[in-house]
């Protein structure tokens, strides 16, 4: 299967100039690439669905470049935002360009060869272009009424209060022809004749095709593919939880937290995700489908995403300790499998009560869950007392008795306590 007819039955076309499939259709590989802003340390799930743009198109036959946009990162892209954004300073942005390398790295093979990937940094070659030598060169070429045609431009530029947006600095204007001599340089130093990227970069992606053809005084040609951007069924953007945005690196967003995420997509979105977030063939996820759809409570389409994305984005052991942890709400994990990160994820959602350790030396259990913890497991120690005769609460998964006391249940990493009542959970910190 090609690229575009890969893309189009997984969702992921959205659109691509005249002559693009055709161009893809050559026995020689090409070189397309898609550009990366590095103003965070670390890319998120949004970035991921261009990524898997970069995966296809490398298992189709071709060079997959990724551009980490040193560069203009510095000023900042307009496409589908309504105000300015801050400016990161050349220190932090080589510090989140080595990070968002090392995670490309585990999607892409940079062998050598004619389909090893490479990462490119536009900082390189802008780091001496002196200002008027730019004007001189490259933007005498395109006009201000071409770059005010863009939409991105447009819709800033109109300074439009009921829209959110605030105008367009100058700075930010000419992002789309710094974007544009990116594809310019690798179209010339590296035969790059494709530039992706997603729906909301089609104006930035083609201003570079233009430039190609005018400043080769017509003769070069270059192509431009767009991705759908990812949205969820009701159209709101996908990528972000109740947290806030699912970074791919584990220091921000834990490996238990994202496979909660992908675990707990809704039935009417994931369909989608997992012929996006995947490469799984179109026979199996049919077959997970129809699988799911027999018994949509198992939520075999979630699980398999789930699985899939996580060993990928981080790694098969990451993938079995968040599956393990998952299971502890359910009594089917062990708690002290559990490290401090990964237990504080699992119970980020219940109460959590603070009880200094001091006051644990002679204490019952029944006032450890009761007054000790401020009444907020139980509002008394008779209440805690009726519910413990009934075999109802247990601590760290052990049967709570009348006769025992506090001490006699071993903290989890020597200052946890899993508190059980009935169904509900309490999590106790002992300071």
């Amino acid at each position: 299967m090609n690229l575009i007819d890969e893309l189009r039955w997984r969702g992921m076309f959205h659109d691509m100039m005249p002559g693009t499939d055709e161009h893809l259709r050559q026995n020689a590989p090409i070189t397309g690439y898609i550009g990366f802003d590095p103003t965070a340390p670390s890319l998120h799930i949004g970035n991921l669905a261009t990524i898997m743009l970069l995966v296809h198109l490398q298992r189709a036959g071709h060079r997959p470049l990724a551009l980490v946009g040193g560069a203009t990162g510095m000023i900042g892209d307009p496409s589908g935002k309504s105000a300015e954004r801050n400016l990161l300073d050349e220190e932090a942005l080589r510090r989140n360009q080595a990070g968002i390398q090392a995670q490309l790295e585990k999607f892409l093979d940079f062998s050598e060869g004619p389909t090893g990937a490479k990462v490119v940094n536009n900082y390189d070659w802008f780091k001496e272009f002196g200002f008027l030598q730019f004007l001189r060169e490259v933007g005498k070429h395109l006009t201000v009424n071409y770059m005010m045609a863009k939409d991105s431009v447009k819709r800033r530029i109109s300074g439009n209060e009921e829209s959110g947006a605030e105008g367009l600095s100058y700075t930010e204007f000419s992002y789309q022809l710094l974007q544009g001599y990116d594809f310019f340089h690798l179209y010339k130093e590296l035969g790059t004749t494709l530039q992706m990227g997603a729906s909301d970069q089609w104006g930035n992606i083609t201003t570079g095709t233009e430039l190609i053809r005018r400043m080769s005084g017509g003769e070069g040609k270059a192509y431009a593919l767009t991705g759908q951007l990812i949205t969820k069924a009701d159209g709101t953007k996908y990528g972000k939880s109740e947290t806030g945005t699912v970074w791919l690196d584990p220091t921000m967003t834990s490996p238990y937290q994202f496979y909660q995420f992908f675990l707990n997509a809704a039935d009417a979105d994931v369909p989608r995700l997992i012929r996006v977030f995947t490469l799984l063939p179109q026979s199996e996820i049919e077959a997970l489908e129809a699988e799911h759809a027999q018994a949509p409570h198992l939520r075999v389409l979630q699980k398999a995403l789930a699985k899939d994305v996580t060993i990928r984005v981080h790694s098969e052991a990451a993938y079995e300790a968040a599956l393990a942890a998952s299971q502890v709400l359910f009594g089917g994990g062990e708690l002290s499998s559990l490290d401090e990160a990964t237990l504080l994820d699992v119970f980020a959602g219940v109460p959590h009560v603070e009880v200094p350790r001091a006051e644990l030396a002679g204490l019952d259990a029944l006032t450890l869950l009761s007054t000790a913890s401020g009444n907020i497991i139980f509002s008394s120690k008779g209440e805690a007392r009726k519910m413990v005769q009934n075999n109802g609460v247990k601590l760290n998964r052990q049967k709570v008795t009348l006769e025992q006391t506090a001490e006699a249940i071993a903290p989890l990493l020597d200052k946890y306590l899993v508190a059980q009542k009935g169904k509900s959970y309490f999590l106790i910190k002992l300071v």
